[in-house]
């Protein structure tokens, strides 16, 4: 989404106490349009966690009569975008043709590969009256062998994600695997993304499996090993420790997220990733040229290259 390319990197948090906690980021907030966005990745000292190079938590935001989300068509290159929402509704368009909008607890999937473009506005029907905003948008680093493959989207809507309602636990598998359940969503490497809530004092473990492991507090308190934290902060961890996440008196909402590193160093600007600065290069004076394609059913509007 570059309609929020511009934003500055987060500062990073205060140091935790927890030892589990590797590190602890404060994300950065800037209104645009009418609704807040936090972005908790890239910072200056930490690019990923695992396959995730860009964590962006858009609202929550009511938008009045007449304010909308109008995220005009823009490139994408060696990536793959997840938009998840809480609320609200998006229309994605894109250049392979695709038209789709995106409700709560969807998963709009677009690896761009090679090259692709997409708008992201609030939907036509919609306009007019009031309308909630909240969810989250991150980006996904491909892999070596994959980043020209040709451009996909996917599309999974609620029923299909696998969930888990156990003893105060909710826990509904965006990617990957937990707790047993594994998510229909297509991973080019190891990704874990789990939306999990705790009633209140319930506690959940954060098992050490995947090699790199993140968490953002959505809403709550939680307690790790002693230490309390309050929403819109992202805690990454220890690799090999084992975390058991409690909630605070009033439950808690978070995402669980990693998975594989990502063994070459990735570059990111404005809305491409790549393991080469030749090929960022070549992607923006492609868009600069208008050899990018349109997006059907949204070819008059586009974002221009930032100088």
């Amino acid at each position: 989404m570059s309609y929020f390319g511009g934003l500055e990197d987060p500062v990073p948090g205060d140091a935790p106490a927890c030892d589990a906690i590797e590190q602890l980021i404060v994300p950065s907030s800037r209104d645009i349009g009418g609704f807040a966005v936090k972005r908790a990745l890239p910072t200056a000292r930490r690019r990923m966690v695992g396959p995730f190079i860009f964590f962006d938590r858009m609202g929550p935001a009511i938008l009045r009569g007449g304010e909308a989300m109008d995220v005009r068509p823009h490139p994408h290159i060696g990536l793959s975008t997840v938009t998840y929402l809480f609320d609200g509704a998006i229309r994605h368009r894109d250049s392979l043709g695709t038209e789709m909008v995106i409700r709560p607890g969807d998963v709009n999937l677009m690896t761009a590969g090679r090259g692709i473009v997409h708008s992201e506005r609030s939907p036509e029907e919609m306009r007019g009256g009031e309308m909630a905003i909240s969810g989250l948008q991150t980006w996904l680093a491909l892999p070596d062998h994959l980043e020209e493959t040709d451009p996909v989207f996917s599309h999974t809507a609620t029923p299909q994600l696998p969930e888990l309602n156990d003893d105060g636990i909710r826990a509904r598998v965006v990617m990957g695997g937990f707790g047993g359940l594994v998510s229909p969503v297509p991973q080019h490497v190891g990704t874990l993304y789990v939306d999990l809530s705790l009633a209140p004092s319930a506690s959940a473990p954060f098992d050490a499996d995947w090699e790199e492991r993140a968490l953002y507090l959505l809403e709550g308190e939680i307690e790790i090993a002693g230490d309390r934290f309050g929403p819109d902060q992202l805690m990454v961890f220890r690799p090999g420790d084992a975390i058991t996440v409690t909630a605070g008196p009033a439950g808690a909402r978070m995402m669980l997220f990693g998975g594989d590193t990502i063994p070459t160093k990735r570059h990111i600007w404005w809305n491409f990733v790549s393991s080469s600065k030749e090929r960022i290069e070549q992607a923006k004076a492609e868009w600069r040229s208008g050899r990018f394609d349109i997006v059907p059913g949204d070819a008059e509007e586009f974002v221009p290259l930032p100088e």
